[in-house]
């Protein structure tokens, strides 16, 4: 595919067909998704590629408790997971929160899973001083998960970037076996998706883009 179509097409895939990933094509996806920047070059990235079933039913039960309050927080009119305004809903009420299926069946039903990791040992977190979360470290991590969903793409698959079971990290590591200094950046199901959107909806350049400062005009396609 061209570059630009498969840009344009890369959507969040959640859905699956029953087809197969086999090894040698996922082989190939990751042959060229390591081609990403990493922050000085040391492409701390690892992947454990998940396909055994006790494994996602235990990769499910990690995810739950952050669906849970995802949703809680949607309900509320909040933006879930915001890390500069706190949450008003209590843990009563995210306990008693259903998880949407959507945000965990995909760990069941696509043909792999895909979890991504950072060597934390040689990232560059040139932010990890300054009063607030830590977003830098992704730059090393984040390049490479897309690289692989875009080479996904090309090869007539998808999946998405999953982060929920994160916030369970430490269960997460002892799951499989990661050393205290190995983070995770993705969970990713990975398969044939059952359809492909051929036109996704994003914001226009001049929403987001300005000359020389925030506030600034803003970018056009013609002066």
């Amino acid at each position: 595919m061209e570059l630009y179509d498969v840009m344009h097409t890369t959507f969040a895939a959640r859905e699956f067909t029953d087809a197969p990933l086999p090894d040698a094509t996922l082989y190939r996806i990751l042959d060229h998704a390591r081609f990403a920047p990493s922050g000085g070059n040391r492409q701390g990235w690892q992947v454990i590629i998940v396909r055994e079933r006790a494994t996602r039913e235990a990769l499910v039960a990690l995810t739950e408790p952050a669906a849970k309050r995802y949703v809680a927080q949607q309900r509320a009119g909040e933006n879930p997971w915001n890390s500069v305004h706190p949450t008003a809903v209590d843990d009563a009420t995210i306990a008693q929160t259903s998880a949407l299926a959507r945000l965990t069946e995909p760990l069941l039903r696509a043909p792999v899973i895909l979890v991504v990791c950072v060597d934390l040992q040689v990232v560059a977190s040139t932010d990890q001083y300054l009063d607030r979360v830590g977003v830098i470290s992704g730059a090393s991590i984040y390049p490479f998960a897309w690289n692989i969903l875009l080479a996904a793409r090309h090869e007539g698959y998808g999946g998405t970037i999953t982060t929920l079971a994160v916030a369970q990290e430490p269960k997460l590591q002892a799951l499989l076996g990661l050393p205290a200094h190995v983070a995770v950046g993705a969970v990713m199901p990975l398969g044939q998706p059952v359809t492909q959107l051929r036109r996704l909806r994003r914001k226009a350049v001049s929403e987001f883009a300005r000359h020389e400062r925030w506030g600034g005009p803003a970018l056009r396609a013609e002066p």
